[in-house]
């Protein structure tokens, strides 16, 4: 078995970080500085850490029953690859590319100090 760190990619924001195996998403994010919210504080208790695993999902853990139920009550629709940022943990070593919601996004702005918000709404609407 291999060790060693799962590379967290977020898609069209220029940002990555890489996390030990049984780190979250969410903890990547942080690390990297991407905009993902997180009103719950990462507890399973709120969609706004929503985002979509768009390569790499079978570097993840599984979705348990509550994040599915979570999910479910994103503002967005759940798609194919949807994920809580604060349940999807890394379960071995690999790249995985992230999507950040809308949703996401648009909660941890509300925390986000202005300078941050500045850079980030600007890396936002120059997604690729």
């Amino acid at each position: 078995m291999m060790s060693g760190p799962l590379r967290v990619v977020f898609v069209g924001l220029d940002l990555e970080a890489e996390i030990p195996i049984g780190d979250r998403i969410l903890d990547a994010a942080q690390r990297a500085g991407a905009p993902e919210g997180s009103r719950c504080r990462g507890v399973c208790a709120c969609s706004t850490c929503h985002v979509y695993v768009r390569s790499g999902s079978d570097k993840l853990s599984v979705m348990d029953d509550d994040e599915r139920d979570v999910i479910e009550l994103a503002c967005e629709a759940p798609r194919e690859g949807s994920r809580l940022g604060c349940q999807a943990r890394a379960a071995s070593v690999g790249i995985v590319e992230i999507e950040i919601s809308e949703e996401s996004f648009r909660a941890w702005l509300e925390l986000a100090t202005p300078l941050e918000r500045e850079r980030a709404v600007k890396a936002w609407s120059s997604r690729r």
